[in-house]
């Protein structure tokens, strides 16, 4: 997206094409199994808080990780291999954003019926799985905190998305871009100087009201 913006051209080559979907898949994947991660770290520290030490040492933290890693390279590598038996026309318009995979599989001039066998089982099977995990531990930490007497409740939010590009661009562009700022607020420079900034223009606001009420 930089470089397009930079040259002003959104024309990508086929091997950019594909590595920028093997990448995409990669990352994509590996964002969903972390937060499986997170949320059976979660479920074990509230609904077992005593088995925690246990359950999640820190060598078995770093092999989730490891293996999450290594599955979402194997099923990235095996999309990308997929995509390569498939031939396309000169000049074709994607119609979105960047190579995202659905998108190229209904753009090739070959038979489709392979690919999209082993792309909705990939998908249902590895993310299917982990969302499956993430419900599982989150009912089973809100039972938990259900039974505890609590004057606090919960309440859910839908959100609706204009269209797919729209929530693409959301969660692939611009949280990530946030991620650093929302994590750099732990630090105490970066506090202070928030705090500084705030009050700067506090103090610039209170002087132009001051001045039109002299006026």
């Amino acid at each position: 997206m930089l470089v397009n913006i930079q040259t002003q051209s959104k024309a990508i080559t086929y091997a950019g094409c594909i590595i920028q979907m093997q990448f995409f898949i990669l990352f994509s994947g590996l964002d969903i199994f972390l937060l499986t991660i997170k949320a059976c770290d979660q479920f074990v520290a509230i609904c077992h808080p005593l088995h925690y030490l246990v359950s999640m040492k820190p060598w078995i933290c770093a092999l989730l990780v490891l293996v999450s890693w290594i599955i979402n390279i194997l099923h990235s590598w095996l999309q990308s291999i997929m995509m390569l038996q498939l031939s396309f026309c000169s000049d074709l318009e994607i119609p979105h954003f960047f190579c995202e995979l659905n998108h190229l599989v209904h753009l090739t001039c070959s038979d489709t019926f392979v690919s999209e066998v082993v792309m909705y089982v990939a998908a249902v099977l590895l993310a299917g799985g982990a969302f499956a995990g993430i419900l599982y531990s989150y009912s089973k930490i809100v039972s938990s905190i259900h039974a505890i007497s609590s004057a606090q409740g919960s309440s859910a939010v839908t959100q609706n998305s204009c269209s797919t590009a729209t929530a693409s661009v959301m969660y692939s562009v611009v949280t990530p871009m946030l991620n650093p700022f929302i994590y750099s607020l732990r630090d105490k420079d970066i506090k202070s100087a928030l705090r500084r900034l705030c009050e700067r223009e506090t103090m610039k606001t209170s002087v132009v009201l001051r001045l039109k009420t002299c006026t």
